[in-house]
């Protein structure tokens, strides 16, 4: 079913506009000092209502591209709910899953959605049911670079692609230097760098290759990197990190870390107007045109990498909460409902924004919404 389109421009950057005018928004405080109770509603500290649920620990792993995300509502949701803590650690999507299928964790974080074989391996640990995909953090993959005396650096499908193979190597290459004439691009080697680790933001990264790249990059959409050569570090504070230290670098990492980092990142040419800055406000106007593909209860949603409309960044991702639909373990089930609906309430999401976040759209947060009050 398609969400939020009607093939006008116009249209996607009215909804894009409404999506993204909460990140200028401040969470309003909250004067209360009393924590929630076992089974009560509590105030977090962005002012959200929370319902509680029973106190406990509630165990999560997987995308490292959500994590600054889970850190805000973690704490919030602690505040509120005296007694329950939300333990989540990162490792990857790849390793997220894994945990979740061996029943090490309630939820699992991952940035590309579940395959047939994930869902066929929960069953051992979802009994009577099995793991769906739950839209919960929006976001977009910036690449981010580190060149002296370039700020503005403009990359599109093709070239990016045959960087990250190392198929171009270096920074003066005529195919960079067409896409941005007016900058002084040094004779120099280019550092690139990939996850070390299975990654959901390696998935997204390589299905925009794999969209618009022309048949330069040859391997399909994967969590592992298949590019040739490059250098790896674990994570995206890893890659993030040797971006800053490393001259005339280039990685990828969500738009958090390279804000967090104060890195640059590129614009891509997409075939529009002109090129696209990433910019929560402009990774909106591809997401708010996304289109649900999961069925049976699972939300797993189709995004347009090959977006060519004016200012919609094409490099976005969408990370899932993953859960037993049935089977969830009784000590956890009602803990695991309470935190989810806070994630996803309207004010969980505008909490995140200024970390670089795009809130979900109304039509997919409504149905994800739907289906936290079905989990048994």
């Amino acid at each position: 079913m398609k969400l939020q389109r009607n093939g006008r421009s116009k249209a996607l950057a009215i909804g894009a506009m409404a999506l993204v005018s909460s990140l200028s928004l401040a969470a309003c405080g909250s004067d209360n000092n009393n924590t929630a109770s076992s089974g009560s509603s509590g105030s977090s500290a962005a002012g959200a209502a929370i319902n509680c649920g029973k106190a406990g620990t509630l165990l999560g792993a997987g995308s490292t591209a959500q994590a600054p995300a889970i850190d805000v509502w973690k704490t919030n949701f602690g505040a509120a709910c005296s007694g329950t803590t939300i333990n989540y650690s990162g490792g990857g999507s790849g390793a997220g899953v894994q945990q979740f299928t061996q029943g090490k964790v309630a939820f699992a974080g991952t940035d590309f959605a579940l395959k047939p074989a994930d869902v066929d391996a929960s069953k051992a640990v979802c009994t009577g049911g099995k793991a769906i995909d739950l839209p919960m953090v929006a976001g977009l993959v910036s690449l981010v670079y580190n060149i002296e005396g370039v700020d503005n650096l403009v990359l599109d499908g093709p070239t990016a692609a045959k960087i990250f193979d190392s198929q171009i190597t270096k920074w003066n290459d005529p195919a960079i230097v067409a896409l941005n004439p007016s900058a002084k691009l040094p004779d120099a080697e280019i550092q690139s760098f990939h996850r070390s680790d299975d990654s959901g933001t390696t998935f997204n990264l390589t299905s925009y290759f794999a969209k618009t790249g022309g048949g330069a990059w040859t391997a399909e959409p994967s969590k592992a990197w298949k590019g040739k050569l490059g250098q790896s570090a674990n994570g995206s504070a890893g890659v993030a990190a040797q971006i800053k230290q490393v001259k005339n670098s280039i990685g990828y990492a969500e738009l958090s870390y390279a804000q967090t980092n104060n890195l640059k990142s590129a614009q891509i040419a997409t075939g529009a107007a002109k090129p696209v800055e990433a910019t929560a406000a402009n990774a909106a106007l591809t997401i708010a045109s996304s289109t649900v593909t999961g069925t049976d209860g699972d939300l797993a949603l189709a995004l347009d990498y090959g977006t060519k409309a004016d200012n919609a960044y094409p490099i976005v991702l969408v990370t899932y909460e993953i859960a037993c639909d049935k089977g969830n373990k009784a000590e956890t089930l009602d803990t695991l409902k309470s935190f989810l609906n806070y994630t996803i309430s309207d004010a969980a999401q505008k909490s995140i924004g200024d970390k670089g976040y795009v809130p979900m759209p109304a039509a997919i947060g409504d149905k994800v919404k739907a289906a936290v009050g079905t989990l048994a």
